[in-house]
């Protein structure tokens, strides 16, 4: 949708119109940039001093913040959503495919819904079903029997693997592997010995998944991810995880084989999650957390040592080093003391 009046978004908003109604936006801009036709939002009232010289068409804007601007505004309880929703309505993203090309290879038994789009190159082998109107994109793979849901969007170059399945209106970007072998090897007087990977992947509905990401599936259960999760680029996601509705994911993180996260998880990009351990609804893991062990309350953690002045940090290590030595001292005090 290119062009939309004020007025037209208050009313998809339910946002309180102060202003000129029939400006026309075109296009949304951070607030010092932002023009005629544009509109920007302010969602911290600490940056409000940047109101007086905004140029923008339009402000979204809390009812605390609105008697420091004087032009066209609409006033929400969350200047940050409302920018989502007219990031959505104002979208001119392209399909990653447009109809059936025909250098792609679609197999004969492969179930394709009404208004599917498959890009040039693209391979769906036998036994696959893909819902209505899924987009997917030029030179992905999607292997034997496996199930792609409704409104679903698959950039280009992604491989989904035999028996996965991916629900309704997600998201996966590009070179995004789903499925692949989970690490699974027994030792045998120093062979490796590989054990083969009988489960799969079970993907909900309204998953968005980044580029790069790789997701193996279950050594005998499946790997499963529930409906409304988001999973940033570079990802690794081992044998038979599970994440809980509404967690998201920051790039970078690795999560070792049958990890259990709960539900409205947040966890920080570059984190290191152990493998064999649960995590609790509502827990939010810092960038860079390494998690060793099971984390049973909701809350907040973090782990490593924040970046200092290297001579600062030369210091810190050395005392870090010297930890065992000073607690074997503190130790020998304590029982003098107790004497």
């Amino acid at each position: 949708m290119t062009g939309i009046t004020l007025a037209e978004l208050a009313d998809k908003l339910g946002a309180e119109l102060h202003g000129d109604g029939s400006v026309e936006i075109q296009s949304i801009a951070g607030m010092e940039k932002a023009g005629e036709g544009q509109i920007t939002f302010l969602s911290a009232s600490k940056y409000r001093k940047h109101l007086s010289g905004c140029q923008a068409a339009a402000v979204m804007l809390k009812e605390a913040d609105l008697p420091y601007f004087e032009g066209n505004a609409l006033v929400l309880n969350d200047p940050y959503l409302g920018y989502a929703l007219v990031a959505q309505l104002l979208d001119t993203t392209p399909a990653s495919a447009v109809s059936i090309a025909p250098s792609a290879y679609v197999a004969d038994d492969a179930i394709i819904g009404e208004g599917v789009a498959i890009g040039h190159n693209a391979v769906i082998e036998s036994g696959v079903k893909i819902g209505a109107n899924t987009q997917i994109g030029a030179g992905c793979f999607i292997g034997k029997n496996a199930e792609i849901g409704a409104d679903s969007k698959l950039w280009a170059n992604v491989t989904i693997y035999h028996d996965v399945v991916l629900g309704s209106q997600c998201l996966v970007q590009s070179s995004t592997v789903i499925g692949a072998d989970g690490f699974g090897y027994a030792n045998d007087k120093g062979e490796w010995v590989k054990i083969p990977q009988l489960g799969s992947v079970r993907i909900g509905n309204r998953v968005e998944i980044g580029a790069c990401t790789t997701i193996d599936r279950g050594a005998l259960d499946d790997t499963i991810i529930e409906d409304n999760v988001i999973i940033d680029n570079q990802m690794q996601i081992a044998h038979n995880v599970q994440i809980g509705y509404g967690s998201a994911m920051a790039g970078g993180t690795i999560v070792a084989g049958s990890t259990k996260i709960g539900k409205y998880c947040i966890i920080g990009g570059a984190s290191v999650l152990n493998g064999h351990i649960e995590i609790a609804d509502g827990v939010t893991i810092t960038g860079m957390g390494m998690v060793m062990r099971s984390i049973e309350e909701k809350g907040m953690f973090s782990s490593g040592i924040p970046l200092q002045p290297n001579k600062e940090w030369r210091k810190t290590a050395a005392r870090v080093m010297k930890i065992d030595e000073m607690n074997k001292r503190l130790k020998s005090v304590e029982k003098k003391l107790e004497e």
